[in-house]
């Protein structure tokens, strides 16, 4: 089995708007959806890590973990920016813009953003 994330949403119309637009600018797609389910992987193959999302099973509203984040790999720095800006365009909150974070180690750059039902995420290149 490989490795999966599931990101609970209290809108299943909202939440797939805002990761087709934010992952396609690195190259992930959905390739998976079922009824109050959707599936994203690098290139849509289904295989890797995959960001699973769904609706709570016990009926309960989704909400974001404390100190929880799902960070994204970025190929150069023009995609941090692209993937920052598309989850602004779509409906995310920005919790960090693009820019070097040194305090992270050199080559560091990363941007964050919550999706609309809170969850946080992050966009890295790491030079």
């Amino acid at each position: 089995m490989d490795p999966y994330i599931t990101l609970g949403t209290n809108d299943l119309d909202a939440a797939p708007r805002f990761y087709n637009a934010t992952l396609a600018t690195i190259g992930w797609s959905s390739h998976a959806q079922f009824p109050g389910w959707r599936a994203y992987s690098a290139g849509g193959a289904g295989t890797g890590l995959t960001l699973w999302l769904a609706a709570p099973f016990d009926g309960a509203a989704a909400s974001a973990g404390n100190g929880t984040m799902m960070g994204f790999p970025a190929t150069s720095t023009d995609q941090v920016h692209a993937f920052h800006a598309a989850a602004m365009a779509h409906g995310g909150n920005d919790e960090g813009a693009p820019g070097p974070r040194a305090h992270y180690g050199p080559g560091w750059y990363a941007a964050y953003v919550r999706d609309p039902d809170g969850n946080k995420l992050a966009i890295v290149f790491n030079t």
